[in-house]
């Protein structure tokens, strides 16, 4: 049950002992050290989701990502651009986000902190009370046990001068016995008023310690608590980041729904388009006689289709005026 165990399970049988008391300021000091690492923990995390989130919007502005597409998929593509930014403002947000839980914990840890200081300083002075009043209580006590032998001794002392006839000696014993006797007395009073005293101061410690357990113990519990919130929201903010992508990337897929093949074919024929008559055949004309042999020239066949093909055999073209005849020589074309 809360602040029951703490108080119960931390003691020692040595009055002078504080190893109950220590191993729980122990037990805090590595609770308080373990919240100073998820603090630090959720700092450096915040770092790194706002790096991502800076080169994932430089990345976005700088780099081209299909700049000359058109129509459905260019729309696509700038929705697609659109929420790549938006994705890398999450992740700056979720970085500052995270920089205010690490503050929170360290605020926790602070007043944590404050809080035990207080009662740290009350048992400090507790155990160093407890420590001079023993101190002080076995001194008597030696001091009791020592006046104790001296009266002894004195007794012995009496008893063997019993046979002396020197009055003077047996007087000097006597007196040296009451001597010892009144020592054994105050002494004896000054160590029942001591051990009284350390009783009263080891209540004293003892409540003080039932009290420290207490606050301890309830510490300890809010601590835990706290920490276990504390992760608890940490993953969840994390998982509603994942959530937030999945529904930003989500406007991504609905913009690539609309888009339409056959639209973007169209509108690229239809605002492109340089003309729906291909280039006519290029017609044979020979040198000689450009006006008359129209003629497509013959398709080429075999694998030298670049070759041009053999001249035609030219006609009788004697009484034609357009040709003029040397007699006794011929042309031969090769």
């Amino acid at each position: 049950m809360k602040g029951s165990l703490f108080k119960g399970n931390f003691w020692s049988t040595d009055i002078l002992s504080t190893i109950g008391y220590e191993t729980i300021i122990q037990h805090l000091n590595n609770g308080r050290k373990n919240c100073k690492e998820f603090e630090d923990f959720l700092k450096e995390r915040a770092s790194i989701e706002e790096k991502y989130g800076k080169d994932l919007l430089s990345l976005s502005k700088k780099k081209p990502c299909g700049q000359s597409e058109i129509n459905t998929l260019k729309r696509a593509l700038e929705v697609f651009k659109q929420q790549v930014d938006n994705v890398a403002q999450c992740h700056i947000q979720l970085a500052q986000t995270l920089r205010e839980e690490a503050r929170k914990m360290e605020e926790f840890r602070e007043k944590q902190k404050l809080q035990r200081k207080k009662t740290e300083l009350v048992m400090d002075a507790a155990h160093k009370q407890k420590s001079l009043q023993f101190k002080k209580t076995m001194d008597a006590k030696k001091n009791y046990e020592q006046k104790c032998r001296d009266k002894d001794e004195a007794e012995q002392a009496v008893h063997r001068s019993a046979n002396l006839v020197n009055p003077k000696q047996q007087e000097k014993l006597f007196v040296k016995l009451a001597t010892s006797k009144t020592a054994v007395e105050d002494s004896d009073k000054a160590y029942v008023l001591h051990v009284n005293t350390l009783d009263r101061v080891r209540e004293e410690w003892q409540s003080e310690h039932i009290k420290a357990c207490e606050v301890f113990e309830a510490q300890e519990c809010e601590r835990i608590n706290f920490f276990r919130n504390a992760l608890w929201l940490h993953v969840n903010q994390l998982s509603q980041q994942c959530v937030t992508s999945d529904d930003i990337y989500e406007k991504v897929r609905k913009s690539l729904e609309m888009c339409s093949i056959e639209k973007d074919i169209e509108y690229f024929v239809n605002h492109r388009k340089t003309g729906q008559s291909p280039p006519a055949p290029i017609r044979y004309e020979n040198f000689y006689c450009p006006q008359k042999n129209m003629a497509p020239p013959e398709k080429a066949t075999g694998p030298n289709l670049a070759r041009r093909g053999p001249l035609p055999v030219p006609k009788d073209l004697s009484d034609n005026s357009d040709y003029s005849l040397v007699a006794d020589y011929s042309l031969i074309y090769q």
